[in-house]
Formats: C-alpha cells, sequence, structure tokens
C-alpha cells in the first residue's frame, strides 16, 4: 500500500471516529426519552423481516432509539464495539473463536465492557434482520447472549433457508426460554424499530462491511481492521498508554 493511500484510509478512519463521537456523545445530552417514537410501517401482527422506516428528526435521535447489547461491567473503562450481521460469515468465526477469548480475558477482568450493536446487510444475507429480531426475544426473557451464540453456531442450517423462523424457534428451546413466548414475538413487529435503528446508525458512522470493530478507550475511537484478539487486546494496550487525546 503506498503511502498516499495509508493517509487516505488513517483520514477516512479519523473521519468515521469524529462521527463515533458526535453520535454516542448525544445520548448523555437527550437520554432515552425517545425511544417511543412512531414508526411509519403499521407491520402490528406480522412478522418484520426487514428493515422498517424510522420517524428521527436528527442522529441525535436516533442514537437515543438505537440500542446496542453490552456484555461486562457497563462502568468499565474500555469499550468494545462491534457492528455484525447474524448471518455473515465472518461474524460468525469472530463470535466463535475470537469473542470467548475477549469475554475471558477482557470483559472478565471489568477492565472492558464488550457492546453489539445489529447491522443486517438484508440485501446479501436476508435472513439477518430476523435474526436480529429473534436475538431481541431472547433478550426478552434474558437469555441474548446464550442465544447470539447459538445463532452464529448454527449459522450454517439456517442461513440459506427460505423459512428461518421455524429453526428460530427451536434454538429458543435449546437455551431455554419459553417457546410460546418467544413465537410470539417473533412472529409480530417487536424490536423491528431498534434493529432498524442500529442499522441507521451504523450507515450514519460510515460503517459497510460486518463485522467492524471499534475500540473506546483513553478518549479515543479507533477501527481495528484485523478482527483477531492479538490486534483487539494490541490496540486496547496502546491506546490505555497513551494520554488522552494522544494520536
Amino acid at each position: 500500500m503506498s503511502r498516499g493511500e495509508e493517509r487516505r484510509q488513517a483520514r477516512e478512519a479519523q473521519s468515521d471516529m469524529k462521527k463515533f463521537y458526535y453520535l454516542f456523545g448525544a445520548v448523555a445530552v437527550i437520554g432515552i426519552g425517545v425511544v417511543g417514537m412512531n414508526v411509519t410501517s403499521g407491520l402490528f401482527g406480522d412478522t418484520v423481516s426487514e428493515p422498517i422506516e424510522l420517524d428521527f428528526a436528527n442522529d441525535e435521535e436516533l442514537v437515543a432509539l438505537a440500542q446496542g447489547v453490552t456484555r461486562g461491567d457497563p462502568d468499565a473503562p474500555v469499550t468494545i464495539v462491534e457492528f455484525g450481521d447474524f448471518q455473515c460469515p465472518g461474524c460468525a468465526q469472530f463470535a466463535l473463536s475470537v469473542k470467548p477469548e475477549i469475554e475471558r480475558t477482557l470483559v472478565g477482568s471489568g477492565r472492558v465492557k464488550f457492546v453489539y450493536y445489529d447491522f443486517p446487510l438484508i440485501a446479501i444475507h436476508p435472513n439477518a434482520f430476523l435474526a436480529a429480531r429473534a436475538s431481541r426475544c431472547a433478550a426478552d426473557q434474558e437469555r441474548y447472549w446464550e442465544y447470539h451464540e447459538a445463532l452464529f453456531r448454527n449459522q450454517a442450517r439456517w442461513a440459506g433457508s427460505s423459512t428461518p423462523a421455524g429453526m428460530f424457534e427451536d434454538f429458543a428451546g435449546e437455551v431455554g426460554m419459553d417457546e410460546g413466548a418467544f413465537r410470539s414475538c417473533l412472529n409480530s413487529d417487536a424490536h423491528a424499530e431498534v434493529v432498524s435503528a442500529n442499522l441507521r446508525l451504523g450507515e450514519r458512522m460510515g460503517v459497510s462491511g460486518t463485522p467492524t470493530v471499534l475500540v473506546n478507550a483513553n478518549g479515543q475511537v479507533r477501527r481495528v481492521n484485523n478482527y483477531d484478539f492479538r490486534s483487539i487486546s494490541t490496540a486496547i494496550e496502546t491506546m490505555t498508554a497513551e494520554a488522552p487525546g494522544g494520536n
């Protein structure tokens, strides 16, 4: 890669990080009061399997509507953020081979929290939006992370199916959920708003592929281009060793 290309990519990454700071900083300003904003779809009672239109006035309202799922101490000084797609093979690899080490070594220490945002690329992964909604239905029964792993572990089974809902219900039973309650949630528009908001938030931040992994530490946010454990842990060590505002 030429030095000019490296500088161009660095400028683009810096721009993305400025968006990240602006958007996520807005949460502290406006809180969560706009979560109940209206949607324009009117899809109650039907299974929603693709993004819906959202009614938000500005980026601050979009941030408040979007909701990541956090694992670890919410007050941890370092945050790892993933924008992921349940039907993405690279995300499955990350979930099954890298996240366990992150959880055991970094999250388990209390030093790091991990936050997952849905980014279903339905143009190439038509089941990804429904899978994201299914994971949120699992969260209703406090089984989010168990179900999150089950979706990735069984990705080859459901990814190419034209009717994945039945398998999603089976996975709910496998992780100990009330299958009837899960089925009612899945066969509705529940959580379509938040999954759609997560997708729009990622788009506003310049996310274009999955997994996209960001590290927020010591007053800085950086994209980790190689989403292996060593690259992520090295980024954390480098950033926490630097003074706030350092390059």
